[in-house]
């Protein structure tokens, strides 16, 4: 009784990373859109973490961490989508 399940279909990697990155779906810019999130990401975590015992101040920073948590996250789903039409040229 040895069945032998195929989950999954070969893939050529012998491009290197092209290859690797085009099966998760990144192109260059893609990958760069979602490095920029996460750094994005990284700075409004470390802006939560550095609030204040004064509420009014708590409230205002708190709230600029969250936009900038917002921004990192809209950028990370639709960064590529975004700047799509930027890494087009005009006349090309």
């Amino acid at each position: 009784m040895n069945k032998s399940f195929i989950l999954a279909e070969p893939t050529d990697m012998s491009g290197g990373f092209t290859d690797f990155f085009a099966t998760i779906g990144l192109t260059g810019s893609g990958l760069i859109t979602k490095a920029v999130a996460a750094v994005i990401a990284v700075i409004a975590i470390h802006m939560m973490l550095q609030l204040s015992n004064n509420p009014k101040d708590a409230l205002r920073k708190g709230s600029m961490a969250v936009g900038t948590l917002f921004v990192a996250v809209v950028l990370a789903l639709y960064g590529p989508t975004l700047f799509s039409t930027v890494t087009l040229a005009a006349g090309s």
